[in-house]
């Protein structure tokens, strides 16, 4: 299964608030669809596969590349739910959104494949890379990459830089500290049902 290009209002419609997907927001409160105002309880797996579905749209990833992250998850000491975030959160992509370099995880992805980022001073176009504690996350020194970050730096997509990361705007230099608390994840889900989904299907 791709990465979804479509409409990205019609999955906040239908899964709530994405904030790694989009900044923009529906007036409409209904689901998208013919029947979206019906209202009626959903099964077991349903609400397993939305859980599912906000992971998966929220941090853009295939079906296939989310179904690796929950295997490597699974060899991880601890809670496996909370593992999967983590490893999530790690991604560069990721971190470059969570710096307010990119306001959106897309726009970080789009940055950062296009060469704008350095990690440790190399330069990274894999929106994929899994980001480790101590590393150092720059702008590449170009007056294109810098002017399109500080631009994005003005607006970021989420109000706080959370916890594990430092920041220095002037520099437009971000430091990882440490791996994200469950509190900072800025997204509403139980990740155990995620886990429980794949555990069903095998």
């Amino acid at each position: 299964m791709s990465r979804y290009r479509g409409a990205v209002l019609r999955i906040v419609r239908r899964l709530g608030e994405l904030p790694g997907l989009t900044r923009k927001t529906t007036r409409r409160t209904s689901r998208p669809g013919q029947h979206g105002d019906q209202t009626r309880k959903p099964s077991e797996y349903a609400i397993r596969l939305e859980e599912k579905q906000k992971l998966r749209f929220n941090y853009g990833l295939t079906e296939k590349q989310l179904l690796r992250y929950v295997k490597d998850a699974k060899r991880i000491k601890g809670s496996t739910g909370e593992a999967l975030l983590q490893l999530l959160e790690m991604r560069l992509d990721n971190i470059v959104f969570r710096l307010g370099m990119a306001p959106t995880i897309p726009a970080a992805r789009q940055v950062v494949n296009h060469g704008h980022i350095c990690v440790n001073g190399k330069r990274v176009s894999i929106a994929s890379y899994q980001c480790q504690t101590g590393d150092v996350i720059s702008v590449r020194n170009n007056p294109r990459s810098k002017q399109l970050v500080e631009a994005y730096l003005a607006f970021p997509g989420l109000a706080n830089v959370p916890s594990h990361l430092d920041l220095n705007k002037s520099n437009l230099i971000g430091t990882v500290n440490g791996i994200i608390e469950r509190d900072w994840v800025a997204l509403q889900l139980n990740e155990l049902l995620i886990v429980e989904y794949y555990s069903r299907k095998g």
